[in-house]
């Protein structure tokens, strides 16, 4: 994990820091970006959204869904938190908290859009730090890539249907062909050009020209990142000073998420009797968010300056210290899990 992605928080941080007294500063220079749709894509945001998502999706091998039956209890439990516990068990928590608990601290004309965004953020697994957080665990290398590719291929066609299904609940109008249009732009377009190119890296200088090309583009990816959370500030920045208080209400319900869904995969996961190196990695998928994406969907479904594209980047801010306490917890607890867990033990070769 490099330095940059280990205080990544920090640069969030420093990010809302500069977007709020930048957009003070020059709020024109933020309205004419903010102008700049085409068929509702803002194409700066177009732009640094996809230089955030293709350097990671150049990681996935989707030749590794044929490892998925070698870990099909861990994979079960993954996709039964991804995507029949996750976004449910979110926008419960958005309901609670941001539409009853808290709504007294929070603008009114923002409600729905906060839930929203908490909902946007929920329904798009984890598909590039999870490697990193697997890593740290020790987890099976294996399962976290199979794991990773099908969780991709579901969110092709599951994103949609699960979000307008939640927003609809939520009394949400679901503008339907900009949530459409957002799957397209940054699900399949970029799913489709970054395999395209993974396989002429590999055809053409094999692993070595993939490696090279990924170590060029990681720091641009971070970069767009940090460039679209100081526009994004840019334009919440009235609403931030004026309720400074938003930003840790919205927390709230992300970190127990977090924590709730990392539970209960790795407490299944030892139910099943399935190993530690497996059952560290399922925690941590079923936990984490493809932040990258949620962002990019808010702002073309709500806004720049909606609480929707508020709410996920909130999402940003808390994804490295929760996730680092998660494999803190994984990590100590492994005696415990292995006392209670039926599994084999992993062979030499897997562990090499």
């Amino acid at each position: 994990m490099s330095i940059f992605e280990r205080y990544l928080t920090v640069w969030v941080a420093l990010c809302i820091i500069a977007g709020v007294a930048l957009g003070h500063l020059f709020p024109g220079i933020f309205h004419a970006i903010g102008a700049a749709e085409l068929a509702k894509v803002n194409i700066p945001v177009a732009l640094l959204i996809w230089l955030m998502i293709v350097p990671m999706l150049l990681k996935i091998d989707f030749a590794a869904l044929g490892e998925v039956g070698r870990h099909w209890r861990g994979i079960g439990v993954t996709l039964f938190i991804n995507w029949a516990v996750k976004p449910f068990s979110m926008a419960l928590l958005g309901w609670l908290f941001i539409g009853w608990l808290f709504r007294s601290y929070l603008p009114a004309d923002q409600i729905d859009s906060y839930i929203a965004g908490l909902i946007i953020l929920a329904a798009a697994p984890c598909t590039a730090m999870v490697f990193v957080w697997s890593n740290l665990t020790k987890g099976e290398p294996h399962f976290t890539l199979s794991q990773v590719a099908l969780n991709d291929a579901i969110m092709v066609v599951a994103f949609a249907p699960i979000v307008g299904l939640l927003l609809g609940l939520s009394a949400i109008i679901v503008p339907w062909d900009t949530l459409i249009l957002s799957v397209g732009l940054y699900i399949v377009i970029p799913v489709i050009a970054a395999q395209l190119l993974r396989r002429f890296l590999l055809a053409s200088g094999g692993q070595g020209a993939l490696d090279r090309l990924l170590k060029k583009l990681q720091p641009l990816s971070l970069l767009a990142l940090l460039a679209t959370l100081v526009l994004l500030f840019g334009f919440q920045g009235e609403q931030i000073i004026a309720q400074p208080l938003v930003i840790g209400i919205l927390a709230v319900p992300i970190l127990i998420q977090v924590y709730f869904n990392s539970g209960l995969a790795y407490l299944l996961n030892r139910f099943l009797g399935e190993r530690h190196c497996v059952a560290g990695p399922s925690a941590l998928i079923g936990a984490s968010n493809f932040f990258e994406l949620a962002v990019a969907a808010a702002i073309s479904l709500f806004g720049f300056s909606s609480g929707a594209a508020l709410a996920t980047v909130v999402g940003v801010l808390v994804e490295v210290p929760v996730m680092l306490s998660v494999v803190a917890i994984v990590n100590r607890s492994k005696a415990w899990y292995e006392r209670g867990s039926t599994a084999e033990q992993p062979l030499e070769s897997e562990n090499a």
